[in-house]
């Protein structure tokens, strides 16, 4: 038996960082950034109107204006803007040489076809300057980042179509138990429904990863065991809930031990999750979760998913409470 924080220090310096792999950029949602991402152009590229209105000198404002063209988002303005004159200009059009400031269109009357006059206040420019959200090379996104729908925009705006993010895990889940059925049944006397498995393929799909369930295991030693070769054997993961603590029928640290699994801990002095095991194999990772449903959601919640989350190249505890905490909102 180990305290919480020695325990929480076993699984996290246990981790080895995944390797990584290119990816379409829209199959990224909840992988992890394994390199920064540069800006391949000034952002914007142009100075280009941030309203829908004409674009001309400041200091003519008091002026009637002439109407030297229409410039649309996607053109290139023609006619450098000189004393008197403007360009009615959309908003994202470049902003046509000679001119410093876009009045809107609510600031303007017509004075006739061709001729406008500015009133109100006009004194915001309404034009946003080459280069002003990012130049060219300036990092975008960081290395360690999740990525979410926000930041895939920010890829598709700087290019970056194949970005290079870590690998996930392949994770498999079972439970044990004589007395589960699964929760489409109807149970019969001295039976409950599983409820352990699904919420822990729940908070796995919450958190990005995909998980192979193996279904419910019963109390049969011999059956315990094949079922754990076969996850070890197939994923890098194994979660497992209940038999795990020090029952008759709680076989599963005397099997890790007979396949020659290395248990790190068995026990925990805290409440909920007390009897909760973590055991490596080779270069694969055993979590055995107790039977107890607030057991299993306590720690999946505080260290099963924070280890899967580093593995894959999350940098640090505050980048998971900020996962955690979107999710909340």
């Amino acid at each position: 038996m180990i305290s919480f924080e020695n325990a929480k220090k076993i699984v996290f310096d246990s981790v080895h960082i995944r390797t990584a792999e290119k990816v379409d950029f829209m199959d990224g949602m909840g992988r992890i950034l394994a390199e920064n991402i540069f800006s391949d152009q000034n952002i914007p590229p142009f100075d280009k109107s941030a309203m829908d209105g004409y674009a001309c000198k400041k200091a003519d404002l008091d002026n009637i204006l002439e109407v030297v063209e229409n410039i649309s988002a996607g053109d290139k303005p023609r006619m450098k803007i000189n004393k008197n004159q403007c360009s009615k200009i959309m908003t994202g059009s470049v902003i046509p040489e000679g001119a410093d400031i876009v009045v809107m269109v609510e600031n303007t009357e017509k004075v006739d076809q061709n001729h406008i006059k500015c009133f109100g206040n006009n004194s915001k420019y309404n034009i946003c300057v080459l280069g002003e959200d990012c130049k060219t090379g300036d990092i975008v996104l960081k290395s360690g980042t999740l990525l979410e729908p926000r930041h895939i925009g920010v890829l598709a705006t700087v290019g970056a179509t194949s970005p290079l993010v870590y690998k996930k895990p392949s994770i498999g889940v079972f439970v044990t138990g004589s007395e589960l059925v699964e929760p489409n049944m109807i149970p019969e006397y001295s039976h409950i429904r599983n409820s352990n498995a699904y919420t822990i393929l729940a908070m796995l799909k919450d958190n990005f990863f995909e998980a192979s369930y193996f279904g419910i295991v019963p109390d049969k030693k011999e059956m315990l065991k094949e079922k754990i070769i076969e996850n070890i054997e197939n994923n890098d993961v194994l979660i497992m809930s209940g038999a795990v603590s020090m029952g008759d029928y709680d076989f599963i640290p005397d099997i890790l031990k007979e396949i020659g699994a290395d248990i790190l801990f068995h026990g925990m002095y805290v409440k909920p999750g007390k009897r909760m095991l973590f055991a490596t194999y080779s270069d694969k990772y055993i979590f055995g979760l107790p039977g107890n449903p607030v057991s299993t959601y306590i720690q999946m919640q505080e260290l099963v998913i924070p280890f899967l989350l580093k593995s894959c190249g999350l940098k640090s505890k505050e980048n998971y409470l900020f996962v955690n905490s979107r999710k909340m909102k």
